[in-house]
């Protein structure tokens, strides 16, 4: 039996990031060996256990061939006789196809180290092609390692460029799709995330609604990067820097301004309404890749009202209200600095605005406080009863938001 340290944590540790997950690979073991050894079983596809002190994974060398479509159009094969290479073969990409021995030495079959110096995402083999979840992960290491300076190889986009020509992306199952979708959300660059996808064709087919934003102009004076496309880019990194690893405010940025997709061209660059057009496009997205329900209800927040929050310091007291008791924020203020995170990134996310304040959200932030002050207390002493005291209650929550400093400062 011996035991190799695999895939991410060799790579981070080659370029010094902080490991986080220790995976291992056994080779020339069987399973009844590790459940001797006092592992625990927990593959179903394939022989994978957990160490019975550190809790991390080791799973058993193993090949795969394919039988079908899709994610789980495979068949696997592990024995004592598979070796380490044709382990690491299957992998998806090189930086991800290394290994480390009990001694410390590189195992590098692929040149994964040598891709890691040039920057470069790159295939392991043409096997590459038969799982489309591949693509989606290397659309996500892009977002996660594009800050370094990372590009996906030439020959491995005109593989995922294949990929989508054939329609193998078609197979890919709205949860496994999502949940790369949510990874990459949470990463350093999401930008990196859209343009990978959108090269490769798979946006059109995955993310049609945010596919067709790009190319629709804006107003200059208000969006100097003018291509919507390219502001919900800016707005996703925006939205990493100002909520970092937070994928609920990504989620919020990526689908913030659907609505622009479907402005009549008579009307461009103009979008009148955007906020309101944008509901329905969205709600196809949720329910066709079955995003949680906290995601979607917040991003339909978003797009609904991100105006308003722009808009903060002109609003009547009584519609600040309206917008608070929308997000219940009063029960509920973490739901209120999700939504304020998503709209600061979107009026910072423009061409030559990325360092602008915001001072919206400190105003709306202390509107909050101060109409959740309120008590029913007061209005139950002075012998109110029912709707009666909701109605007072409404009335003194206006009050004490319009006494608040609306200026900017």
């Amino acid at each position: 039996m011996r035991i190799y340290l695999v895939g991410g944590a060799v790579r981070d540790k080659l370029l010094d990031r902080a490991v986080t997950d220790h995976d291992h690979v056994v080779v020339g073991a069987r399973p009844e060996e590790m459940l001797a050894a006092g592992y625990r079983p927990v593959g179903k596809d394939f022989p994978v256990f957990l160490h019975p002190h550190t809790g991390e994974e080791y799973a058993l060398a193993r090949t795969e061939r394919k039988t079908g479509h899709g994610y789980h159009g495979f068949a696997f094969h592990a024995d004592p006789s598979v070796t380490l290479e044709e382990d690491l073969a299957r992998r998806d990409l090189t930086i991800n196809a290394m290994a480390q021995a009990e001694d410390g030495s590189l195992v590098d079959p692929f040149g994964g180290a040598r891709d890691l110096e040039l920057r470069l995402l790159r295939h392991v083999s043409p096997a590459f092609v038969e799982d489309p979840v591949r693509l989606l992960r290397v659309a996500r290491f892009a977002a996660r390692f594009a800050p370094l300076g990372f590009q996906v190889a030439p020959e491995t986009m005109a593989l995922m460029q294949q990929m989508v020509r054939d329609g193998e992306v078609d197979h890919l199952v709205p949860e496994r799709v999502w949940q790369e979708t949510r990874k990459a959300l949470a990463e350093a660059q999401p930008s990196a995330f859209l343009r990978v996808l959108r090269e490769s064709g798979a946006l059109a087919v995955l993310f049609p609604e945010v596919d067709a934003l790009y190319g629709v102009p804006q107003r200059a004076e208000f969006h100097p990067e003018i291509d919507t496309g390219v502001h919900v880019e800016m707005v996703l990194d925006m939205a990493a820097r100002i909520a970092p690893g937070n994928d609920v405010v990504g989620f919020c940025a990526l689908t913030h301004d659907l609505g622009k997709a479907l402005t009549p061209a008579d009307v461009l660059p103009r979008h009148v309404g955007h906020e309101h057009a944008g509901v329905a496009p969205l709600r196809r997205l949720v329910a066709r890749l079955k995003v949680p329900t906290e995601h979607a209800a917040l991003a339909e927040q978003v797009c609904r009202e991100h105006l308003n929050a722009h808009r903060a310091f002109e609003l009547k007291p009584a519609t600040v209200l309206r917008l608070l008791g929308s997000l219940d924020a009063l029960r509920r203020p973490e739901r209120l600095a999700l939504f304020l995170a998503a709209c600061e990134a979107d009026k910072r996310g423009r061409l030559g605005h990325q360092d602008d304040t915001y001072p919206q959200a400190g105003y709306l932030l202390r509107a909050r406080d101060a109409a959740a002050g309120v008590s029913a207390e007061p209005f139950v002493a002075k012998g109110l009863q029912g709707p009666a005291i909701g109605e007072a209650m409404t009335e003194a929550r206006v009050a004490a938001i319009a006494a608040l400093d609306r200026s900017p400062a």
